[in-house]
């Protein structure tokens, strides 16, 4: 499960990301509405933790930005403003739960573990292949391929954007904690394995190598 969490007071983002790193979560960090629309532009989450007021932005417009892209991501609002025209106004747009500050960690943990069993699916069916990143799985006509790790990842973040074409630095972006320190090539590796392992044993082709622009998911092929 992956959260962004989106609060401008940078100790208490630190603060409560080591927290849920702590009980199994993936967490990206953003202090302000630019850089958590980007980081919701190129990944997918499960959750959004977000403060109400940003220095650059509203919370409102951000649960906007969120839902347009992704209508199953979970949206929790936390924030210092305690009144009831606040927490109406989060909920119109969108939100899923409004979280007064100050609040107590154990609680925190215990309502984002409640809204996301409560969310939407994340599985990706299309014609007669199925992927569930939850249980890291993919069917095709009722046969499970083993796939798994990054070439799993790889393969439901393309899937996810099936109508764009995707650059290896995004992929990396996205999906590795660290792209920075890893290369490239990691990608084709990826790549070689979801052919080698998927596509050549069912007779089907799932990627599509789009030259010096990226990859894109092509399943299935259009007449």
């Amino acid at each position: 499960m992956r959260i962004l969490i989106v609060e401008d007071e940078t100790t208490l983002g630190k603060t409560i990301a080591e927290g849920l790193q702590e009980f199994g979560y993936q967490t990206d960090n953003s202090e302000n509405f630019n850089d958590a629309e980007y980081f919701i532009g190129i990944r997918n989450y499960d959750l959004v933790l977000s403060d109400l007021m940003l220095p650059d932005g509203d919370g409102i417009d951000l649960i906007n930005v969120i839902k347009q892209k992704s209508p199953r991501t979970s949206v929790v609002i936390i924030s210092a403003k305690d009144d009831k025209e606040s927490e109406i106004k989060a909920f119109k747009a969108g939100a899923d739960d409004y979280i007064k500050k100050p609040f107590d960690f154990d609680i925190l943990v215990a309502r984002l573990e409640a809204r996301l069993r409560f969310g939407g699916t994340n599985v990706i069916k299309i014609d007669d292949l199925t992927i569930d990143p939850d249980e890291e799985k993919i069917t095709y006509q009722g046969i499970e391929i083993e796939l798994k790790g990054k070439p799993f990842e790889v393969l439901t973040h393309l899937a996810r954007h099936s109508d764009q074409i995707v650059s290896k630095e995004q992929l990396l972006d996205a999906i590795w904690e660290e792209p920075e320190l890893v290369t490239p090539n990691v990608i084709e590796v990826a790549i070689n394995q979801i052919r080698q392992k998927m596509d050549k044993p069912l007779n089907i082709s799932t990627i599509e190598t789009v030259r010096r622009r990226g990859y894109r998911f092509c399943f299935p092929k259009k007449a």
